[in-house]
């Protein structure tokens, strides 16, 4: 039986959630940012097995009314085993008490699996933005209509 936690983001989990970041993107957010992220106050979620992160999200309200997905990404060595759509799940569902409009993402547009993950999720394609990541890579943006 694969037993799973997900918890809140502890500074402790920091080098671990820089480790998976890096291994998940070939642009990364550098390791000040998701403490500054954390001393922020956003929804920050990890889930461990065995009490090692193999999985994070981070998520936050902006605008007041929208829900907004800033990263999630699972240690390639657990993907396709849940633990993405179990952190996905606690996030909209954090999300679902706060009376948010909708939930946003941005996906790279050359991701087809993540944009099928979402779409599995009932996210919708808004709109493609071109030259989005600093590789110049476009991203699509997603969303979550709060008809739940």
């Amino acid at each position: 039986v694969y037993i799973m936690k997900v918890r809140k983001f502890v500074l402790e989990d920091l080098k671990r959630v820089y480790e998976i970041e890096n291994m998940s993107f070939n642009q990364s957010y550098e390791i000040n940012i998701f403490k500054q992220l954390y001393e922020m106050g956003v929804g920050f979620l990890v889930a461990e097995k065995d009490n090692y992160v193999i999985g994070y999200i981070i998520f936050w309200i902006k605008n007041d009314r929208e829900g907004h997905i800033i990263s999630i990404a699972v240690d390639k060595n657990y993907r396709r085993l849940g633990v993405g759509s179990k952190l996905l799940s606690r996030a909209i569902n954090v999300l679902s008490l706060l009376e948010i409009d909708k939930v946003m993402l941005e996906v790279n547009e050359n991701n087809n699996s993540a944009v099928e993950f979402y779409k599995s999720f009932k996210f919708r394609i808004d709109r493609i933005v071109p030259n989005y990541y600093e590789n110049q890579d476009g991203a699509i943006v997603m969303y979550l209509p709060t008809d739940w």
